[in-house]
């Protein structure tokens, strides 16, 4: 008997709602606060990105600071210029179909899509109302999100997080549909109603026995993507990787790099990965929703990180910076979430 869904949302806190999973550990980040003098302490986390990367930070902005050789071709582009500029410009870049297209600002893979040939990208950008980037897609078997810190008083860093995203997805057996493979899976039951939209007839095409079907390219877990902890992986070499990426990146100390790679063993050595985004102090430590962790370890890997974010803020602000006002980032949060 399938479990119905709202109990999955209840026993399984990967599924609560952002502000129910925090409320209870927001008195430690009130400890932290006062520690620091200031609400918005995090804010000096990252003095080189825009309010240390909490939100409605440039992804372009950030990733005009890495090396680009550990990223992918990408354009800038915007509602009020001419669709004939974006293609001069993706000639220019020589990138090619299929292509992601994204928000510039933007959270939790909202209005992130797969484009496979100009009349879609045409649609998308008609649509959108907001700046936002394309890049090349990135056909590597493997995407991660990897949470790196450095105390500013370092060159050496840790990798304290890190996360395998596995992309939702059926296997046939060869005369169940997709809808009906869909159906017997708790995570893609939660996407049904889009891909009924999305997919239309396709929906009730029967994969062969066998036959997985990619059914989300974008690794985000609101898009059923599922969260594996891969912490097992952290090795020196693994430290020593991030370092040489952060390093030259001026004023950046907290965050979390999303990326692909051809293998685990490319991710270890530095070698073969493209780095999609990087967040700053809002990142969180993506395997503590692994559906086998536990809540009580994924609140204890959440405070450890929060308190290394605060220790990192509270030694930015000894050396003079100064946080901004927890007014600005209300305002933030309202602007790009609120008011979105």
């Amino acid at each position: 008997m399938k479990t119905p869904l709202f109990l999955v949302k209840i026993f399984r806190y990967e599924y609560w709602p952002w502000g129910l999973f925090y409320l209870p550990v927001l008195p430690y980040w009130v400890y932290l606060s006062l520690r620091n003098k200031s609400f918005a302490y995090f804010s000096v986390a990252n003095p080189g990105i825009e309010l240390g990367g909490f939100y409605g930070e440039s992804k372009s902005e950030i990733l005009s600071l890495i090396n680009k050789r550990h990223l992918p071709k990408s354009i800038s582009a915007a509602k009020g210029i001419r669709f004939e500029e974006i293609k001069s410009k993706l000639q220019l870049e020589e990138i090619e179909y299929p292509i992601i297209a994204k928000p510039d600002v933007g959270e939790r893979g909202n209005d992130v899509c797969k484009i496979n040939n100009e009349n879609e990208l045409i649609t998308y950008h008609n649509n959108s109302n907001f700046f936002y980037i394309i890049q090349e897609y990135i056909d590597y078997d493997f995407e991660f999100g990897v949470l790196y810190s450095r105390m500013p008083d370092s060159t050496k860093g840790v990798v304290s997080s890190v996360t395998l995203k596995e992309f939702l997805s059926v296997v046939g057996d060869g005369k169940s549909s997709i809808l009906e493979l869909m159906k017997k899976s708790t995570r893609a039951r939660f996407q049904i109603n889009r891909f009924k939209k999305e997919m239309g007839d396709a929906i009730h095409k029967i994969p062969l026995l066998n036959e997985k079907v990619l059914l989300e390219p974008i690794g985000n877990h609101c898009r059923g993507t599922r969260f594996i902890n891969f912490n097992h992986i952290i090795n020196q070499n693994l430290h020593e990787v991030f370092d040489e990426i952060s390093l030259p990146i001026n004023g950046f100390y907290y965050g979390r790099f999303d990326l692909k790679a051809k293998s685990v063993e490319d991710l270890q050595k530095g070698i073969s990965i493209k780095i999609m985004e990087l967040n700053g102090a809002s990142s969180e430590p993506g395997h503590i929703y692994d559906s086998d962790y536990t809540l009580i370890n994924a609140y204890k890997d959440l405070l450890a990180h929060w308190k290394r974010l605060a220790d990192i803020s509270a030694m930015n602000i000894k050396k003079g910076e100064q946080a901004v006002s927890f007014k600005l980032i209300a305002k933030s949060y309202l602007k790009f979430v609120l008011l979105k």
